[in-house]
């Protein structure tokens, strides 16, 4: 059974996809079962993530229902590996809020190979450097204590050394008042700036900022997040952000309208080279205002 007695992200992809190939191979569970030797009630619970499958089971069924894919065989295989595996997060108690709401996000991003987010208002997640984190949570109303602020820069800083240490693919849209938007710490910003120049240039990492006067292009979609695995270039997975939780979208249909979105949002962006040209420029326009004071 998975960690916790209940269903994880890693589970439900797993089982998810176990079940869209045996309809694809149009297949019901009698045939599962048999091939595995086991109940119908089993390949039940495995398709809906309530129990893990064993890596041996899996390869048998991936036969079954002739996946030849090997990047496919070989992702399914891990997520049947790792699918109880205990995530740094699981560290934070039982019941707290960074646990219970950014868990499944965070095994999302961690499995993750390929990201793609849009963000019209704050550097993503990933790329921030804790001066900028902390000034965020200074600000906001939902962080009231020092060691909740201590908290929220800790776990960013670690999932930002996790992104870095893995190189996964990353491409990032950020609307133009990312950049030139003010902050209460002019150093804060000006070494945001040279962090995201310095991450932009890596082989993995896509920036692109979005000019002010794209504001049709800048409404596609509110900010969100989108996870791919293995060969898959799509997204599989797209997170939104709300106010008090994050809500995970894994629907199939509904990842075209997301692929479209962020489509549009590229086009309309400046190009990664124009873009560093444009952070750098707002960057040594804060050095040269920080001297004048």
């Amino acid at each position: 059974m998975p960690a916790g007695g209940k269903p994880t992200v890693r589970s439900r992809r797993l089982g998810a996809a176990l079940k869209r190939l045996r309809l694809n191979a149009l297949l019901d569970q009698e045939h599962a079962a048999e091939a595995v030797a086991c109940s119908t009630a089993k390949i039940s619970r495995i398709e809906s993530g309530s129990v893990s499958a064993r890596v041996g089971d899996v390869r048998v069924l991936l036969d079954l229902y002739e996946v030849e894919d090997a990047s496919e065989r070989a992702l399914l295989e891990k997520l049947a590996r790792e699918s109880s595996k205990r995530g740094w997060w699981l560290d934070f108690e039982a019941g707290h809020p960074m646990r219970e709401i950014l868990g499944d996000f965070l095994s999302l991003e961690s499995d993750a190979t390929y990201i793609r987010t849009w963000h019209p208002l704050l550097v993503p997640a990933l790329l921030q450097i804790p001066e900028y984190t902390r000034a965020l949570t200074d600000v906001s109303p939902d962080v009231v204590e020092e060691s909740a602020a201590d908290l929220v820069v800790k776990v960013r800083q670690e999932r930002r050394r996790i992104f870095e240490e893995n190189s996964r693919r990353f491409a990032a849209v950020i609307w133009e008042p990312v950049v030139t938007g003010p902050m209460p710490d002019l150093a804060a910003h000006r070494a945001q700036l040279a962090h995201l120049i310095k991450m932009a240039k890596q082989p993995n990492v896509t920036i692109q900022v979005l000019p002010l006067s794209e504001w049709a292009a800048a409404r596609v979609s509110p900010a969100f997040v989108g996870f791919s695995y293995a060969s898959e270039t799509s997204p599989e997975v797209v997170v939104h952000d709300t106010v008090s939780n994050c809500v995970i979208l894994e629907d199939p249909d509904a990842m075209a309208g997301y692929v479209h979105a962020f489509d549009a949002l590229r086009s309309a962006a400046l190009t990664p080279n124009k873009s560093v040209s444009f952070i750098r420029g707002i960057m040594n326009g804060l050095a040269i205002e920080n001297e004048e004071m």
